[in-house]
Parts: structure tokens; C-alpha cells; sequence
């Protein structure tokens, strides 16, 4: 039987949370918001208020995803893709996978063909071993390294109160 004829089966299906996550105290978000004036004071001065707003609206963002706590959804892996609350991506437009973990959360990376590049998919620690198992029927298994950008964000980040983990 032809590959392409087969009815869809799932391989591994779970349900984990829609991004990263973790809770934060008021010390941290304390910190974000004075680098946050300071910097914006300096661009103030230098380039006037339109960077100020834009600092101000990024702040703005990432406490309102710091503080709602993501909804749970189901994903699965395929014979034809990976599901992400039953919005399909076929493997043909994935080109490689590999594991990492951010905000305490340990994530499924996907390369993708086409825009954006790469889907990030949280992941129960659980199944990483069969995760690996079964996508890397399809795609190939391929460690990336830290880009100097990456790199650099991994090392401030430590430096703020309450990442010391």
C-alpha cells in the first residue's frame, strides 16, 4: 500500500502547555522595569519618544505573557505531521528536529522550510525518548548550536533576579 494512500494514525499524542512558562516575583519584574526606564530615558534623550513607546509597549508585552498562565492543548505526532490543536504541518515542509528547553520548560524544536523557520512545541519530559523515536522516521535528528545572540540572551538572563536555575 502506498504511503501517501494510509490513513492518518497517531504515534504520540499529549497535552502540555500552548508556550514556556514561568511564574515570576515582584523582585524581577522590579528589575525589568528599571532597565526598562533607564534605557528609555537614554533613547529619550538621544532619539525622542518613539523608542521610549516601543520599549514601553515590549515591556508591556512580555509582563502580560509573564503573568497569564498559557492554556493547556493537545498535540500529536503523526504518520503525516505534527498536530498542534488539530492545526496539521506536514513533514514535508519540516527539515529537522532537535530538544532544548527554555523557562523551564523542555520543548520539541521543528526546522521548517518556509516561515518562521522553526516551531517550538513544549513537550512532557516523559515522552522525549519516544518523541525522538518516532519523528526521527521522517526527519532527521540534527543538534544546533547557540548562535552568539542566543548566547549572549542565555547570560543576561542569568544575571536578573530569579534565574539562577
Amino acid at each position: 500500500m502506498d504511503p501517501a494512500n494510509e490513513p492518518e494514525r497517531d504515534l504520540v499524542v499529549w497535552i502540555a502547555q500552548s508556550r514556556p512558562f514561568k511564574r515570576r516575583d515582584r523582585q524581577f519584574f522590579v528589575t525589568t522595569f528599571a532597565i526598562a526606564g533607564i534605557v528609555g530615558l537614554v533613547l529619550f534623550l538621544a532619539e525622542g519618544l518613539m523608542p521610549v513607546l516601543l520599549i514601553v509597549s515590549l515591556v508591556f508585552l512580555y509582563y502580560i505573557l509573564s503573568t497569564v498562565e498559557p492554556e493547556k492543548i493537545e498535540y500529536k505526532v503523526t504518520t503525516r505531521g505534527i498536530k498542534i490543536a488539530d492545526k496539521r504541518t506536514d513533514w514535508e515542509y519540516l527539515t529537522k528536529f532537535f530538544f532544548s528547553k527554555r523557562l523551564d520548560s523542555d520543548l520539541i524544536v521543528f526546522g521548517t522550510a518556509a516561515v518562521p523557520g522553526r516551531i517550538e512545541v513544549v513537550i512532557n519530559p516523559e515522552i522525549k525518548e519516544s518523541l525522538k523515536k518516532e519523528v526521527s522516521v521522517y526527519i532527521p535528528y540534527e543538534e544546533v548550536a547557540e548562535t552568539r545572540l542566543e548566547k549572549f540572551i542565555n547570560w543576561f538572563a542569568q544575571k536578573l533576579p530569579g534565574n539562577n536555575s
